[in-house]
Protein backbone atom coordinates (compact mmCIF):
# COMPACT_ATOMS: atom_id res chain seq x y z
CA UNK A 1 0.00 0.00 0.00
CA UNK A 2 0.94 3.45 -0.72
CA UNK A 3 -0.26 6.59 0.26
CA UNK A 4 -0.19 9.23 -2.37
CA UNK A 5 -1.55 12.64 -3.25
CA UNK A 6 -5.48 12.50 -4.34
CA UNK A 7 -6.26 13.87 -8.31
CA UNK A 8 -9.82 14.82 -8.97
CA UNK A 9 -10.57 11.27 -10.92
CA UNK A 10 -9.43 9.60 -7.22
CA UNK A 11 -12.86 11.23 -6.02
CA UNK A 12 -14.65 7.83 -7.60
CA UNK A 13 -13.12 6.04 -5.39
CA UNK A 14 -13.19 8.28 -2.72
CA UNK A 15 -16.82 9.02 -2.78
CA UNK A 16 -18.48 5.35 -1.87
CA UNK A 17 -15.89 5.75 1.00
CA UNK A 18 -17.20 9.48 2.51
CA UNK A 19 -20.86 8.56 1.95
CA UNK A 20 -20.40 5.55 3.97
CA UNK A 21 -18.93 7.80 7.07
CA UNK A 22 -20.95 10.40 6.74
CA UNK A 23 -24.09 8.50 6.37
CA UNK A 24 -23.70 6.40 9.50
CA UNK A 25 -23.61 9.97 11.11
CA UNK A 26 -21.80 8.58 13.96
CA UNK A 27 -18.12 10.42 13.24
CA UNK A 28 -18.36 13.31 11.48
CA UNK A 29 -20.47 16.18 12.03
CA UNK A 30 -21.37 16.83 8.18
CA UNK A 31 -25.06 16.41 6.96
CA UNK A 32 -25.91 12.71 6.83
CA UNK A 33 -27.26 13.26 3.43
CA UNK A 34 -24.27 15.33 2.02
CA UNK A 35 -24.55 15.08 -1.70
CA UNK A 36 -21.47 13.97 -4.27
CA UNK A 37 -21.11 17.69 -5.30
CA UNK A 38 -21.14 19.29 -1.46
CA UNK A 39 -18.62 16.07 -0.57
CA UNK A 40 -16.18 16.74 -3.42
CA UNK A 41 -16.11 20.52 -2.36
CA UNK A 42 -15.40 19.55 1.62
CA UNK A 43 -13.11 16.71 0.66
CA UNK A 44 -11.24 17.80 -2.54
CA UNK A 45 -11.55 21.03 -3.02
CA UNK A 46 -11.94 22.99 0.29
CA UNK A 47 -8.91 21.58 1.98
CA UNK A 48 -4.48 22.14 1.13
CA UNK A 49 -4.57 18.92 0.45
CA UNK A 50 -5.85 15.33 -0.17
CA UNK A 51 -4.28 11.87 0.32
CA UNK A 52 -5.18 7.85 -0.63
CA UNK A 53 -4.36 4.87 1.04
CA UNK A 54 -4.10 2.83 -2.53
CA UNK A 55 -3.06 -0.87 -2.23
CA UNK A 56 -2.67 -1.80 -6.55
CA UNK A 57 -5.21 0.64 -7.29
CA UNK A 58 -7.93 -0.31 -4.79
CA UNK A 59 -8.52 3.26 -2.76
CA UNK A 60 -9.09 1.76 1.12
CA UNK A 61 -8.87 5.13 2.94
CA UNK A 62 -8.42 9.59 2.63
CA UNK A 63 -7.38 11.67 4.93
CA UNK A 64 -7.29 15.77 4.20
CA UNK A 65 -5.04 18.56 5.64
CA UNK A 66 -5.99 22.23 5.92
CA UNK A 67 -5.21 25.40 7.97
CA UNK A 68 -7.16 25.59 10.78
CA UNK A 69 -7.43 29.34 11.64
CA UNK A 70 -5.98 31.59 9.53
CA UNK A 71 -3.58 34.39 9.99
CA UNK A 72 -1.58 33.71 13.51
CA UNK A 73 -3.49 30.43 13.95
CA UNK A 74 -2.07 29.72 10.55
CA UNK A 75 0.52 27.08 12.18
CA UNK A 76 -1.71 24.66 12.59
CA UNK A 77 -3.26 22.33 11.12
CA UNK A 78 -6.18 20.44 10.93
CA UNK A 79 -6.60 16.34 8.69
CA UNK A 80 -9.58 14.44 8.73
CA UNK A 81 -9.48 10.55 7.71
CA UNK A 82 -11.91 8.56 6.05
CA UNK A 83 -11.67 4.34 5.94
CA UNK A 84 -13.60 1.75 3.71
CA UNK A 85 -15.48 -0.47 6.35
CA UNK A 86 -14.03 -3.26 3.70
CA UNK A 87 -10.55 -2.27 4.89
CA UNK A 88 -10.65 -1.03 8.72
CA UNK A 89 -8.61 -2.82 11.52
CA UNK A 90 -5.30 -3.18 8.72
CA UNK A 91 -3.71 -0.19 10.69
CA UNK A 92 -5.05 2.59 7.70
CA UNK A 93 -6.20 5.16 10.15
CA UNK A 94 -2.60 4.86 12.34
CA UNK A 95 -0.44 4.79 8.76
CA UNK A 96 -2.37 7.86 7.52
CA UNK A 97 -2.16 10.00 10.11
CA UNK A 98 1.65 9.21 11.17
CA UNK A 99 1.87 10.31 7.44
CA UNK A 100 0.32 13.75 7.51
CA UNK A 101 2.32 14.33 10.59
CA UNK A 102 5.07 14.17 8.34
CA UNK A 103 3.48 16.11 5.11
CA UNK A 104 2.29 18.56 7.80
CA UNK A 105 5.82 19.24 9.23
CA UNK A 106 7.30 19.66 5.15
CA UNK A 107 4.20 22.46 4.60
CA UNK A 108 5.23 24.20 7.43
CA UNK A 109 2.81 23.39 10.26
CA UNK A 110 4.03 23.18 13.44
CA UNK A 111 1.15 21.86 14.96
CA UNK A 112 -2.03 20.00 14.55
CA UNK A 113 -5.65 19.76 16.35
CA UNK A 114 -8.36 17.69 15.43
CA UNK A 115 -11.33 20.38 16.24
CA UNK A 116 -14.54 18.28 16.48
CA UNK A 117 -14.08 13.99 18.01
CA UNK A 118 -16.87 13.04 19.28
CA UNK A 119 -16.33 10.95 22.74
CA UNK A 120 -18.10 8.28 21.38
CA UNK A 121 -15.75 7.31 19.06
CA UNK A 122 -13.85 5.28 21.06
CA UNK A 123 -11.31 4.04 18.63
CA UNK A 124 -9.73 6.89 17.19
CA UNK A 125 -9.88 8.54 20.94
CA UNK A 126 -7.61 5.55 21.52
CA UNK A 127 -5.58 5.62 18.49
CA UNK A 128 -5.30 9.58 18.42
CA UNK A 129 -3.83 9.33 22.05
CA UNK A 130 -1.33 6.92 21.36
CA UNK A 131 -0.02 8.70 18.77
CA UNK A 132 0.65 11.69 20.93
CA UNK A 133 -2.46 13.61 20.88
CA UNK A 134 -3.62 15.75 23.40
CA UNK A 135 -7.60 16.46 24.56
CA UNK A 136 -7.21 19.69 25.38
CA UNK A 137 -11.14 20.37 25.64
CA UNK A 138 -14.12 19.26 25.77
CA UNK A 139 -17.44 20.59 24.29
CA UNK A 140 -20.21 19.10 26.74
CA UNK A 141 -23.45 17.20 24.54
CA UNK A 142 -22.00 19.15 20.99
CA UNK A 143 -22.06 16.33 18.84
CA UNK A 144 -25.64 14.52 18.37
CA UNK A 145 -25.01 10.99 17.88
CA UNK A 146 -27.39 8.61 16.18
CA UNK A 147 -28.13 5.99 18.91
CA UNK A 148 -26.35 7.26 21.75
CA UNK A 149 -28.15 10.66 21.71
CA UNK A 150 -25.52 14.12 22.99
CA UNK A 151 -22.31 13.26 23.47
CA UNK A 152 -19.04 15.28 24.10
CA UNK A 153 -16.97 16.61 21.12
CA UNK A 154 -13.12 16.85 21.97
CA UNK A 155 -10.35 19.16 20.84
CA UNK A 156 -7.41 16.94 20.30
CA UNK A 157 -3.87 18.65 20.06
CA UNK A 158 -0.22 17.90 18.89
CA UNK A 159 3.34 20.14 18.99
CA UNK A 160 4.26 18.40 15.71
Amino acid sequence: MIIRQANDEDFDAIWPIFHEVVAAGDTYAYPTDTSRDEAFRLWMSAPRQTWVADDNGVILGTYTIKTNQAGSGDHVCNCGYMVSSAARGRGLATAMCEHSQTVARNMGYKAMQFNFVASSNNGAVRLWQKLGFETVGRLPRAFNHPTEGYVDALVMYKWL
